[in-house]
């Protein structure tokens, strides 16, 4: 969708395990530092997008989660829509607020991405993520995956997400495809670490060698713990305005959206686009852009094999040469081209209702120029990459969204 949509202020909350703090409070957090960001008050808001995932299940929260949160700090009357997408959750609710400053309904809109994933009982955690494929099939899917694991012992959606499981199968699929190695895989995560050790805000901060990952302990062939994103919770917020509020408001920095394209999962052919690369296509087709023009990305990178997976659908190389990009130091800081300056869901973390603002944020602060010491020099234009869920053979959802400074 082209859009005509201003970034006015952005916040997040360090992703971490919050044992004491619940979703009022992290959402509070994050909404304040947003507001104050741009440089309005709560009272400017028109209406909100909130964006959850798990909250049923963890706290019990159902249904009104936005109306919830917000109420804590006053924010009521105006229009509050809750979103639910699985990890893609928090770029609907960008995708929505976007939407409608475009269509010029509002002015002045929020979109709030919120999660609490941490719980005292870890069987509980993974069945959020269980949710979030068809329950119907959901048996003989965890059936399956856990005969096709390489590491024997241990079951998906028990001793571990059932989606590293499915990462860890696409991994092993892209091994005998293509040749690419588990030393490849863990060179994502050794970069995603140095990029996190920058991050004030990443749940993860130690820098790790290769080897170091490829010591770690084992979770599902090829997949060690280090290449997998850790549960936590946290919250990341956005302000989206019209053109006409920014120029009111004196944005000397203004970050537009520029397009986002959402794409639901559908059964493909192995010859077929999957909605990463169709999503990509379409995006860069409506910004009038190309791979080569971004300056940074922030990708899904819920496991270390899906970020080299995500370079070839995003076009960063070509197919089956994500292992070596991998390798060459272009995707690193100071690379060609910067991938997951923020330290990704790798290290950053992956509370998933708040995961795809949180990506925004990093890069609405990179083409702003407010990184610090991982700030990418003359950042101009940026895209990010998130999804959600699993159906068929793809994500259930994933948004593609490209920015300019």
């Amino acid at each position: 969708m082209r859009l005509n949509a201003v970034i006015a202020g952005v916040a997040m909350t360090r992703f971490m395990k919050y044992p004491d703090k619940g979703l009022k409070q992290l959402g509070t957090e994050a909404v304040q530092g947003a507001v104050q960001d741009a440089g309005l008050t709560l009272a400017d808001l028109q209406a909100a997008y909130v964006g959850n995932c798990a909250a049923g299940l963890i706290t019990g929260q159902e249904s009104i989660r936005g109306q919830v949160i917000l109420d804590t700090i006053g924010v009521g009357k105006i229009p509050i829509f809750n979103m639910e997408n699985a990890c893609a959750s928090g770029s609907s609710a960008l995708f929505q607020a976007s939407a409608m400053v475009t269509a010029g309904l509002y002015d002045v809109v929020l979109a709030l991405g919120v999660e609490k994933l941490t719980h005292p009982d870890k069987l509980r955690s993974f069945a959020a993520f269980s949710g979030a494929v068809d329950v119907d099939e959901l048996n003989e899917m965890v059936a399956a995956l856990t005969k096709a694991a390489a590491s024997g012992g241990g079951s998906a959606g028990q001793d571990r997400s059932m989606f590293m499981d499915i990462y860890a199968s696409a991994a092993r699929d892209h091994m005998a495809k293509y040749g690419t190695t588990k030393k490849q895989f863990a060179k994502i995560s050794a970069k995603n670490s140095f990029h996190g050790s920058l991050n004030p805000r990443a749940q993860l901060r130690e820098e790790m060698t290769v080897e170091q990952v490829l010591h770690d302990r084992l979770i599902v062939e090829p997949l060690t713990r280090s290449m997998c994103a850790p549960i936590g919770d946290g919250a990341a917020a956005a302000v989206v305005v019209s053109e006409r509020k920014a120029r009111q408001l004196g944005i000397t920095k203004p970050v537009r959206v520029k397009t986002i394209v959402m794409h639901s999962g559908y059964h493909h052919r192995d010859d077929e686009p999957d909605t990463v690369e169709l999503g990509a296509r379409e995006a860069y087709e409506e910004a009038g852009v190309g791979p080569k023009d971004l300056s940074v990305i922030e990708v899904h990178d819920a496991s270390a094999p899906a970020e080299i997976i995500e370079y070839e659908a995003l076009g960063l190389c070509p197919k089956g040469e994500g292992g070596r990009l991998a390798e060459s130091g272009d995707t690193t800081l100071g690379g060609r081209i910067p991938v997951n300056t923020s330290g990704g869901l790798l290290r950053k973390g992956h509370p998933v209702g708040a995961t795809g603002i949180a990506q925004i944020v990093e890069l609405t602060e990179q083409l702003q120029g407010r990184c610090g010491k991982r700030q990418v020099a003359g950042a101009r234009l940026a895209l990010a990459q998130n999804g959600g869920g699993k159906k068929g053979n793809d994500a259930a959802a994933m948004l593609i969204t490209i920015l300019e400074r």
